[in-house]
């Protein structure tokens, strides 16, 4: 049985709240799970002692038993220091979408058909003084 150590998602519409949960991957996301680890709040500010709560030994337990971390609860627990930090590596994170590149573009093509309407009447004028 693959284990898994997940956010099981609670609370009203626009309100979420999760809860840590330890649970068999097949089962669905807010369905069955074996055992409540902790809970995390999103809407509390990130500096706030109850935003994140975990039961530290239930979660090293789990560990040593195989279950996996999913991506939000293992940076829960480095922070925590449960577990070592993960080197990650996003190249494309600060490059800006298909759109914003195609709207510069068109941005520096304008601006270099302006700058060469604004320098042909002066070259114009410098011929003209030439001769």
């Amino acid at each position: 049985m693959a284990m898994k150590i997940r956010l099981a998602r609670g609370g009203s519409k626009k309100r979420p709240f999760y809860r840590i949960v330890a649970a068999d991957s097949r089962m669905p996301r807010d369905g069955r799970f074996i055992e409540k680890l902790g809970t995390y709040n999103p809407l509390l500010p990130k500096d706030s002692e109850d935003r994140v709560k975990m039961d530290i030994d239930k979660i090293k337990a789990w560990l040593d038993k195989g279950a996996q971390p999913t991506d939000r609860v293992s940076r829960f627990l480095e922070a925590a220091g449960v577990i070592e930090k993960k080197e990650r590596s996003n190249p494309k994170k600060g490059t800006p979408g298909k759109a914003a590149q195609e709207r510069a573009e068109a941005r520096a093509a304008k601006a270099a058909e302006a700058a060469e309407a604004d320098a042909a009447p002066a070259e114009e004028a410098a011929a003209e003084n030439a001769e």
